[in-house]
């Protein structure tokens, strides 16, 4: 299709209609199936590698590309390129913003080098394509303008976000979003490290991608246009997976779990996993090295809704007592690094291997030609595994999946936590799962910590480090005590969707991985509400974590006291859970002074002022009470 087709068919923004005239050398994909083929640049081999020609350095290889049996498998050469960089936003614009602006960045106006950024691509092969950012009925209409070698960029992004044929747009269709994808920037402008600069312009949101890994742009960069764009109609897109469960006696409960990467939102929409007697692990002690096991004859029934983003639009709310939520991706970018052999999952493992339609799978070893198989993380170094394996699975060959929109019951929250002893005490504390009062739960995600080894961001270790507002902040380009003020606005309007807090990895001593949230989904799943008499829960030592349990059962299975509360555990004891809470205290009293500002609302200055001055569990109900 020539330019002046293209343009008879959709008004295109002046910089792109410039572009496209002077570099007629482009090609338009109207199906992610076309993409697939595109990944492997003409290559006749099953393998293509995609590099550049860089200006004082010569050439520089990024990726290794493999055709292989169920899709296209890509690996990146540079290790830090297989995981998102935290630092990678940018501002371009001098809209309002709390986030680091180009200028403060690099000492210049980031003007320069978007203009020099036409000037490469123009010079290029280039593939483009439309896109719905979210879905057609609530999203945000863009284009992509990728180098033709990285189809395989392309072709995730077509996945994540709704790639539309040209004859298939709606009549009302605008682009008010492109990526732009200028791969060699990277060496030549910002010293190796992932960029991703933000420009707001007032009718195009535009994403300058200077790298090739997906996830802080074609993922996270376009959760960023949907963010900006409910900043400004006041509304979330929330950041997490929600599963809809149905227990054997066929009670339905809607899970929607928070929190910042690495926080369990994947690993809640699986299984639970068996030990090879039929039993269930809860856990395995570090230093003693004893496994506890619990019996569960029959799981619930698992339907997903949402991977990772969720809108919480004004035009799906169908009551005012629950929040309603609607998946906010065509595709969902699935981390796959709790998967270490066969049988791990095996229903990831049934939708990678005899899947419908080819997926994108990255950091995972393969061959070409061959099959890739989701346990088979490559190697960031020998016998070191790449944390941050994925696979991109289009939402319509989700076996079981929710459409529509959903009516939340229990909104939780999930924290990767480190072990946590007398000797070495840390924030390790959190027992199973505890229940927050409304408040609590809006400190939780205004804090939002980013916690213990996370495995999908480059240079995180056991500090605690806060991720912001809603666990979306990273991803958000506008003002924090806004989106704060939005997300309290948000719980106090739905008193009848519940909260709770669940750490992942460790209780304690317990090495316990993800199954705290998993035992939680089932419990609710049965129990059909979060309403507890006082001999079953009381306010925790820690009044950050809610009400702790008394005791517990699933099925008639006891869960030992010492995973409900840790400092039951002899290797923690009230000294060690003690220390373990003031870290915990201090870290969320230096993280929410951030937002008391003159724009945060009274109610909101009202709930940090409790917390800053050691509030009760009495202070917060006076403030939020649960319904």
């Amino acid at each position: 299709m020539k330019i002046n087709e293209l343009s008879k068919a959709v008004q295109l923004p002046v910089e792109v209609a410039d572009l496209l005239t002077q570099n007629p050398n482009f090609t338009l994909y109207n199906t992610s199936d076309e993409l697939v083929e595109a990944s492997m640049g003409g290559s006749t081999t099953n393998e293509y590698r995609v590099g550049y020609d860089v200006h004082g350095k010569g050439y520089i290889e990024e990726v290794v590309v493999h055709k292989v049996e169920n899709g296209i498998s890509a690996n990146y050469i540079e290790p830090y390129m297989r995981r998102r960089d935290p630092n990678t936003m940018v501002i371009g614009d001098d809209k309002p913003s709390d986030k680091i602006r180009y200028k403060e960045k690099y000492g210049c106006e980031f003007n320069k080098v978007r203009e020099e950024s036409f000037d490469w691509l123009k010079k290029q092969d280039i593939a483009i394509f439309f896109y719905n950012a979210g879905t057609q009925n609530i999203g945000v209409g863009g284009m992509a303008i990728v180098p033709a070698n990285a189809g395989f960029f392309a072709l995730g992004l077509s996945m994540l976000q709704e790639i539309i044929p040209v004859n298939e747009l709606p009549e009302d269709f605008k682009v008010e979003s492109v990526i732009y994808v200028v791969p060699p920037f990277r060496h030549t402008h910002f010293e190796g490290k992932q960029v991703v600069v933000h420009n707001r312009k007032d009718e195009v949101y535009e994403l300058f991608c200077y790298n090739l890994y997906p996830g802080p742009s074609a993922k996270k960069g376009l959760y960023g246009v949907l963010l900006n764009r409910g900043e400004k109609e006041n509304w979330i897109t929330a950041h997490c997976s929600a599963v809809q469960t149905t227990s054997s006696y066929d009670n339905i409960t809607t899970f929607m779990h928070e929190g910042a990467s690495g926080g369990g939102k994947s690993e809640m929409l699986q299984h639970i996993l068996r030990e090879p007697n039929g039993q269930v692990s809860i856990g395995t002690n570090l230093i003693t090295g004893e496994k506890r096991l619990i019996t569960i004859p029959i799981f619930s029934e698992i339907n997903p809704v949402c991977d990772d983003m969720a809108f919480c639009h004004p035009s799906i709310q169908k009551s005012k007592k629950k929040l309603w939520i609607q998946d906010a991706e065509n595709g969902w970018f699935i981390r796959t690094d709790s998967i270490y052999s066969y049988g791990d999952d095996p229903n990831l493992e049934k939708t990678t291997i005899s899947n419908k339609k080819p997926l994108l799978f990255l950091n995972i070893e393969t061959n070409p030609g061959g099959i890739a198989l989701i346990w088979k993380h490559i190697e960031d170094a020998p016998g070191k595994k790449c944390p941050n394996p994925r696979v991109v699975v289009p939402r319509d060959i989700i076996p079981g999946k929710v459409d529509g929109a959903i009516g939340v019951d229990v909104r939780s929250f999930g924290v990767r936590t480190p072990p946590c002893s007398e000797k070495e005490p840390s924030y390790g504390i959190l027992g199973l799962f505890h229940v927050l009062p409304p408040a609590l739960g809006w400190l939780w995600r205004l804090v939002s910590p980013r916690g213990f080894g996370n495995p999908s961001i480059v240079g995180n270790d056991a500090s605690m480090g806060s991720e912001g507002v809603g666990s979306y902040w990273p991803f958000a380009t506008g003002k924090m005590v806004h989106h704060a003020n939005m997300l309290l606005d948000q719980m106090v309007n739905t008193p009848k969707t519940n909260y709770v807090l669940t750490p992942n990895q460790h209780i304690g001593v317990w090495k316990v991985g993800f199954k705290p949230q998993l035992l939680m989904r089932e419990y609710l799943t049965r129990r059909g509400n979060v309403k507890f008499s006082s001999e079953q829960v009381k306010p925790a030592k820690c009044p950050l974590l809610g009400y702790e349990f008394n005791y517990l059962s699933i099925e008639g299975a006891k869960i030992p006291s010492r995973f409900l509360r840790v400092y039951r555990q002899d290797e923690v004891g009230e000294k060690g859970y003690d220390e373990g809470a003031k870290i915990l205290t201090e870290f969320f009293k230096t993280e929410i002074k951030k937002y008391l500002q003159p724009e945060l609302s009274d109610l909101g200055r009202q709930i940090i002022e409790t917390c800053l001055n050691d509030g009760t569990m009495e202070d917060y109900l006076n403030l939020i009470p649960m319904k």
